[in-house]
């Protein structure tokens, strides 16, 4: 998969259609900011330990442009990973996104930038740089294994995320299915839905 922009066409409902839900991160990593716009990237994976932000400080300069950057911080939400100019150097530098398991501060700086960030909240204390992870390895973010290239697409319904082996596969099912419901009217969408519904009641026995 080498044109990641394809995906940007398709929302993660369209694409949580025809994906497992091991592939849908969990509702605690949100988008922090109203009004923020889709994103999809390949992803860029750090991990964090609890309390330690080093490893996405680093990751800032090291990530491709384009690159969804994806961080494991366990779930910590004592210790913030970025702030704002954290961000503002990841926009500079053409980084898509941070989707992280974990929280984050300066809000305001970060959604005065318009720099999107998933995580699962905001905290004013800063981690501290002392611990070494490598980069770009496989992670566990949000109850999701995301490894290097794996394609992220992100908004306001969610987190998924496509296995780069799977990537065109996906894209075409997702298309295909996004393209038969864009061309079905709602009359017609009630109708076979209200038959499908009533035959499931009558197979299992409700009068």
């Amino acid at each position: 998969m080498s044109d990641y922009r394809a995906f940007q066409e398709l929302s993660p409902t369209a694409l949580a259609n025809v994906l497992t839900r091991e592939h849908v991160m969990d509702i605690g990593v949100r988008p922090l900011w109203a009004g923020m716009p889709l994103v999809a990237g390949p992803a860029y994976t750090v991990r964090c330990e609890p309390g330690d932000n080093l490893m996405l400080h680093a990751a800032i300069y090291r990530a491709p442009a384009g690159s969804v950057v994806v961080v494991d911080a366990g779930g910590d939400t004592n210790y913030a990973v970025a702030g704002g100019n954290v961000c503002a150097i990841a926009r500079k530098r053409g980084i898509a996104a941070f989707v992280v398991d974990g929280v984050v501060r300066d809000l305001a700086e970060i959604r005065e930038s318009a720099f999107p960030v998933f995580a699962r909240g905001v905290i004013p204390i800063p981690g501290i740089k002392d611990r070494v992870a490598p980069l770009n390895a496989p992670v566990q973010c949000a109850g999701v294994r995301v490894s290097p290239g794996d394609v992220v697409v992100a908004d306001e319904e969610g987190i998924v995320v496509v296995p780069h082996a799977e990537a065109d596969t996906i894209l075409r099912e997702a298309r295909k299915r996004a393209d038969k419901e864009a061309s079905e009217t709602l009359d017609a969408w009630e109708s076979a839905h209200r038959s499908r519904v009533e035959e499931i009641l009558r197979t299992k026995g409700f009068v």
